[in-house]
């Protein structure tokens, strides 16, 4: 319902600013196939760790950027979306972690819209809500600003990772145990993760279980912070797809080139795509740049490595 307010209203402004016509029709399709999804609650009761959380997820663009955005998650979930049924099911599933800072999530061109690609490349995709910092002032852009210098947000903000981790790592074994259910092999579930949501695609591929390791992941724009830097790579450690732009707002760059080398030096396979512009959180944005083709040379790579094939 959300979403559909958010839809109506840009509707309506579509009559004044047709420019937007063809964003609009991508939102109407959204609609359209949002209507149809399976929303799954990924623990049965609260989440451990913030069972005393009641706040209410928010999903519209009222913030300082006026940026479309999921904001206030205190219950996590996937969204079922199943492939294209007029391309071949690749038996494949991928869990798309958009990025926001633990804010909130860029949910169209770092969410919807990569469902929708992958969707096309006959893929199960899973759109994942993990945990988020709590937004008091009804702006999470705003926030994230004023949590830079609020006492105890580094903390707070620290704790919360690592429950978008479990968030992700539950996700993955959720997937696993109901592959037939979505017609997926339990043997091809990746983890495509963007920003902070690349964080955490980074951290699912450490310290797993056989129920919640990912078979790819790949890291866009994503941290590598210094506790995972830390940690021993597993000796069967999943390949890494890795991209962000050399003028990374955050320098992000840096450490996609680092966890690369951290895969590389521990002798397991990794593809690194550094573009020398893109920016930050280019996600599935069109800038007529090279940075646009990542997702061409990730699917390229998932073809390489047995991702793409005909369900078997």
């Amino acid at each position: 319902m959300l979403l559909y307010n958010f839809i109506i209203n840009q509707l309506t402004a579509y009559f004044i600013m047709p420019k937007k016509s063809l964003f609009l029709l991508f939102l109407v399709f959204v609609l359209r196939v949002d209507a149809q999804q399976q929303v799954i609650p990924l623990y049965k009761g609260a989440a451990p760790g913030s069972e005393n959380w009641t706040w209410n997820e928010t999903e519209n663009s009222d913030n300082m950027y006026h940026a479309h955005t999921i904001f206030n998650i205190s219950r996590p979930t996937l969204t079922v979306y199943p492939p294209d049924p007029a391309v071949p099911n690749t038996g494949t599933a991928v869990i798309v972690c958009p990025g926001g800072g633990f804010h909130s999530l860029s949910i169209m061109q770092e969410g919807y819209q990569v469902v929708a690609w992958l969707q096309k490349k006959g893929i199960t995709a899973f759109l994942l809500k993990y945990r988020l910092i709590h937004t008091t002032v009804g702006d999470p852009y705003k926030q994230e600003i004023d949590d830079r210098t609020r006492n105890g947000a580094s903390d707070e903000r620290n704790t919360v990772i690592q429950m978008a981790i479990a968030d992700g790592r539950t996700a993955i074994a959720y997937v696993r145990s109901h592959a037939t259910d979505y017609g997926v092999s339990p043997s091809k579930i990746g983890f495509i993760g963007f920003s902070a949501g690349g964080l955490v695609a980074a951290a699912v591929s450490y310290d797993y279980t056989p129920e919640n390791k990912p078979d790819f992941s790949a890291p866009i724009y994503g941290p590598f912070p210094p506790e995972l830097k830390a940690k021993t790579i597993p000796a069967d450690a999943p390949p890494l797809f890795i991209a962000a732009a050399s003028d990374d707002t955050y320098n992000l760059n840096l450490d996609a080139v680092s966890l690369y080398e951290a895969w590389v030096k521990a002798k397991h396979p990794a593809e690194l795509h550094i573009y020398s512009k893109g920016g930050h959180g280019f996600g599935m944005n069109t800038q007529n740049l090279p940075s646009d083709s990542w997702r061409d040379r990730f699917s390229d790579w998932m073809a390489l490595n047995g991702f793409l094939g005909t369900k078997k």
